[in-house]
């Protein structure tokens, strides 16, 4: 029976069982690949229509995703991009995930920064990417006031008319929302 065994601390018990696994990183790469694939397909074949991602070109460990700001929030309507890149530890470590979109959000950065404890210390390999997608499109609607990344953000929420007509500002302003929009 296979076990799940996370490689990446198994790996760190002896410095020569570390270099004998740098050597072996196809076969590490084949099995993240495979699951990615499978992701892929999980995706491609849901019924989930405010959440999408695919393999940017050629490689299979980088990925744009999509989600649509949910219902009843002051982000319905709106539309964007992510980016998420693999480690080759994945899902054993989580991916790192940013918006491409700029994003008015009190815990998201204007580099595109993502705080959201499933990316981070509450990370699980049963995680998937349909898992994070959704996880952060929820975050949308439910920030986390008490670990802002954009204090401007976090101090604007309570007021949401004041915050939906800044969030829609800062969304127009954006370069790179005009070919989202569908």
């Amino acid at each position: 029976m296979a076990q799940n065994i996370n490689p990446f601390y198994s790996s760190q018990s002896t410095p020569n069982k570390a270099k004998e696994e740098k050597q072996n990183v196809p076969k590490d790469n084949h099995a993240v690949s495979k699951r990615l694939q499978k992701e892929l397909l999980v995706l491609m074949t849901s019924t989930e229509k405010s959440v999408s991602a695919f393999p940017d070109g050629e490689n299979l460990f980088k990925w744009i995703g999509t989600i649509t700001g949910p219902r009843d929030t002051v982000y319905v309507g709106l539309t964007y991009k992510l980016t998420l890149e693999f480690p080759h530890s994945y899902p054993y470590s989580a991916p790192v995930v940013r918006f491409a979109t700029p994003c008015f959000h009190p815990n998201v950065d204007s580099a595109g920064n993502i705080c959201l404890d499933i990316l981070k210390d509450k990370w699980s390999a049963l995680y998937d990417v349909r898992t994070i997608l959704l996880s952060i499109q929820s975050l949308l609607g439910e920030p986390n006031n008490e670990s802002p990344l954009n204090p401007q953000a976090a101090e604007l929420w309570p007021n949401q008319t004041e915050y939906k007509k800044h969030l829609h500002e800062e969304y127009r302003k954006a370069p790179s929302h005009a070919n989202q929009d569908s």
